[in-house]
């Protein structure tokens, strides 16, 4: 026989733990595009700086010592920060399903117990 009192609570449950999930998602998104957002600014001003910096020398060779310089730097920088970043994604995926580790855990036992028995 159904019983509304526990599909009442699984539905509760399910809910609270797709918020919990979602939650996570927002704070995780969220971190990540202030993260893309500081350094696509610093990009940016570094890349000012160095046409100032480009615009004072007197020789091609300081130009191009001073324009390898920047791209070499400018590399290392956006590797370093997509690393960060896939970092952080695989952190937010984490999180994200973390809310669904019990349930999930409870469902496969369950189902265990029921082939079991069968």
């Amino acid at each position: 026989m159904f019983n509304f009192d526990d599909a009442n609570k699984k539905s509760k449950e399910a809910i609270d733990v797709a918020v919990k999930s979602y939650s996570a998602w927002t704070k995780g998104l969220q971190a990540i595009a202030t993260e893309a957002a500081d350094f696509s600014k610093k990009s940016f001003e570094d890349s000012v700086a160095h046409v100032e910096k480009l615009t004072s020398v007197k020789s091609v060779e300081a130009a191009f010592e001073l324009q390898t310089n920047f791209v070499k730097s400018s590399y290392e920088g956006f590797v370093a920060e997509a690393t960060k970043i896939g970092e952080m994604y695989a952190d937010l995926a984490k999180d994200a399903y973390k809310p669904y580790e019990a349930p999930v855990a409870k469902a496969t036992a369950a189902v265990k117990a029921a082939a079991a028995a069968a």
